[in-house]
């Protein structure tokens, strides 16, 4: 039997090489373009991420009223008044409903001043619910007021706000 040597690799063309690195480099830069947070297209922009800064009550209500009005009454939010980690509260939302086809409560939207999304939780009820009472972890982006407002059947709205000492921090990056 009798070797043959293998044939050997012969340099690459410097020119397809360079084309392959930029189609590369020009690929990443594509996909790295998403998660840019001045990029207009961009998650945070579209929810309105405000990372550190506190909300006013008006400001926090305002895009999901629409100009109605809210009240408040009827609605109990139970949270810890200290929470020792931010990263799982505890909160129980309940809301004074009778839960009938004409009478109900069809959200219930947590809000947060401070967090980078102020809208943390959104539930949709009906009267198939039974009663008008949900219950979450949220994260907090440190100490705050926190909102729960629900919208009943009839367009109208009812909150409670309640503040909130958190000594250890969540989700304070706005990316």
């Amino acid at each position: 039997m009798r070797w043959r040597a293998l044939p050997q690799p012969q340099a690459t063309d410097p020119l397809r090489r360079r084309g392959l690195q930029r189609l590369v480099r020009g690929l990443l830069g594509l996909a790295a373009l998403p998660v840019l947070p001045l990029w207009p297209g961009s998650s945070a922009q579209a929810q309105r991420m405000v990372s550190g800064q506190l909300l006013s009550l008006p400001d926090m209500l305002a895009p999901l009223l629409q100009g109605a009005s809210a009240l408040a009454q009827d609605v109990r939010l139970v949270l810890p008044i200290l929470a020792d980690n931010g990263y799982l509260v505890p909160v129980t939302v309940q809301v004074q409903s009778p839960m009938t086809p004409t009478a109900h409560v069809t959200h219930i939207y947590l809000l947060s001043q401070r967090n980078p999304a102020t809208q943390m939780a959104v539930f949709h009820l009906g009267p198939w619910s039974g009663r008008a009472e949900v219950s979450a972890r949220v994260r907090l982006a440190g100490s705050q007021k926190v909102v729960a407002l629900a919208r009943l059947s009839d367009g109208s709205f009812r909150y409670q706000s309640q503040d909130v000492i958190v000594t250890e921090s969540a989700c304070v990056d706005g990316s």
